[in-house]
């Protein structure tokens, strides 16, 4: 699966969990926050589509999806990438 399928893939999980996604400029990668009783995911538009994935997983995972089904290759992925920076800040 392609990164541009994958970011497609977790813009719709994150709008089945009603999560208002925010694409926008910064020198920021992306994460979940509460704005004015609103959950919104944002996301560095800038980034490449690899990164955007990335952060859109992380954000999702930070925002609670344990308990739901998960397409099988979607949480392999977001699993994925949540261990890798766990092994990051292990390193720091």
């Amino acid at each position: 699966m392609n990164y541009a399928s994958l970011v497609s893939e977790l813009e719709e999980l994150a709008r089945q969990l009603d999560l208002t996604i925010r694409y926008e400029k910064g020198d920021f990668e992306g994460g979940y926050c509460i704005l004015k009783d609103q959950k919104v995911l944002v996301i560095n538009k800038r980034l490449l589509d690899s990164r955007k994935a990335s952060a859109l997983a992380v954000a999702l995972y930070d925002f609670g999806i344990e308990t739901m089904y998960i397409k099988p290759n979607l949480r392999a992925f977001i699993e994925d990438e949540i261990a890798k920076i766990a092994k990051a800040n292990k390193t720091q």
